[in-house]
């Protein structure tokens, strides 16, 4: 069974088609009275497979279409959604829309974003790839993917490994007159494995996504790279407890990453829920590090033209030789604060923690004698205070070497000294995921071991 990862349709005729029903409902919202109206409407297809120990667990075809309207009667605001194009059902959910519109209470927040701010260019950015994959060669692959793992010594178990491939046609539409259409493509590969056997097994694992599949990782490679993360992190032993310089690996750095872009987001901060409120233009990282918003790199895994309200994005800083530059803004959020968006509505896209100058290699001695971080657990990281407390598993470094495994530790310190604590970035940037960041050495982190 043939499965091509792409729109069974020319994607340019769905992605017309879908600009054309976005139109016809807003014109159709503001003959019902509606002062302003936005659409958005999807439709995504999927394959995506797994296997464990060399047998086949699922295979998942989707095709998923969405459809949401939002109108506004002056200040007052109303939603509502499908997953059906047909005409009825948009019909039913225009009728919905305004009936929750006309019973809200008035927002003055509420409403389109500036008609000014809107995207005047949409360039091609590369994001459209799609991947010829049947069932059969993604099995295929799956397994190859999986026995390579298997094949190092040490490795006693799977969890099971992934092949993944995905499309989506998307629209946003406004009755400021915009339009704008997106299409994009998502690949991926995973793999799980166990090392050990009884008390002493360990489990590791990696992955990797792409636009295209051409940058994605060998299967084979990605197998041997998940086994070889399980093996070494047998034989762990305990560390005691006390304050130690902290390096994390680039997969976990990126999430702190995350916890900055949370307590910088407009809806945090109107409701005076961050330990950043107010520090707009402060001085909360060293000078030497810098974080960039690039939404329109080619391939990137989250670039946009326009943010999701039709607002064009561009590069700009976040955080500029230590000072946090900006906020996190979508149109709402701004009026609420009362400041202007940041083309930030539905998130940051490729949000790069620019890199330094060492190497892994060169990190770890850096580090000299500390923990390595590469597993994290729970979410103990609370935003309105800063607080950091979170289970870890990773590796003691001695002399700027790695000496043993380490699991069962929690490290904790407050954001905010997290952040100001920044002692190295590394070279080794992670690019799998909108948040991009190196490895990332920092001072002065609680530790607890057994």
């Amino acid at each position: 069974m043939n499965a091509a990862i792409a729109a069974e349709t020319d994607p340019a005729v769905e992605l017309d088609r879908l600009a054309s029903i976005a139109s016809d409902v807003i014109a159709r919202a503001r003959a019902s009275g509606a002062s302003a109206a936005e659409v958005h409407a999807s439709v995504e297809t999927g394959l995506n497979v797994n296997v464990r120990m060399n047998e086949v667990e699922t295979i998942e075809h989707t095709r998923d279409r969405g459809f949401s309207l939002t109108v506004y009667f002056g200040a007052r605001k109303g939603s509502a959604s499908t997953a059906d194009l047909r005409p009825t059902s948009i019909a039913a959910t225009l009728e919905h829309a305004c009936a929750i519109a006309r019973h809200t209470e008035p927002d003055p927040a509420a409403g389109l974003a500036d008609p000014e701010r809107m995207a005047t260019d949409q360039p091609d950015l590369d994001l459209w790839h799609p991947w010829s994959l049947d069932v059969g060669d993604a099995v295929e692959l799956a397994r190859a993917c999986e026995a390579a793992g298997l094949a190092v010594a040490g490795i006693a178990n799977s969890e099971g490994a992934s092949v993944g491939s995905s499309s989506e046609l998307s629209v946003y539409a406004n009755s400021h007159g915009f339009v704008g259409a997106e299409r994009g493509t998502q690949h991926g590969l995973s793999c799980s494995l166990i090392a050990g056997r009884g008390d002493a097994m360990q489990r590791d694992y990696w992955w990797d996504s792409a636009r295209s599949v051409s940058n994605l990782m060998d299967a084979g490679e990605l197998g041997r790279l998940a086994a070889s993360r399980a093996v070494a992190r047998l034989d762990a032993r305990a560390i005691g407890t006390g304050a130690r310089r902290v390096l994390f690996a680039p997969d976990m750095a990126r999430s702190l990453l995350g916890h900055l872009v949370a307590a910088v987001s407009g809806g945090a901060l109107y409701r005076q829920a961050s330990f950043l409120l107010g520090q707009q233009g402060a001085q909360i990282f060293p000078e030497h590090v810098h974080i960039i918003e690039r939404p329109r790199l080619l391939r990137g895994p989250a670039s946009s033209a326009f943010d999701s309200e039709g607002v064009a994005t561009r590069e700009q800083p976040l955080v500029e030789r230590g000072v946090l530059a900006r906020y996190v803004l979508g149109s709402y959020s701004a009026r609420k604060l009362g400041l202007s968006s940041t083309g930030n509505a539905g998130g940051v896209r490729n949000l790069v923690l620019v890199p330094g100058v060492l190497d892994f290699k060169g990190m770890l001695e850096a580090l000299d004698t500390g923990l390595l971080v590469t597993e994290l657990m729970g979410q103990g990281v609370n935003t309105v205070t800063g607080d950091y407390s979170r289970g870890a598993a990773g590796f003691w470094v001695e002399q700027g070497r790695i000496a043993h495994a380490v699991d069962e530790v929690t490290i904790a310190a407050n954001l905010r000294d997290m952040f100001s604590g920044i002692e190295l970035v590394g070279s080794d940037l992670d690019q799998r995921s909108g948040l991009m960041s190196p490895s990332l050495l920092i001072r002065g982190m609680t530790v607890a071991g057994h």
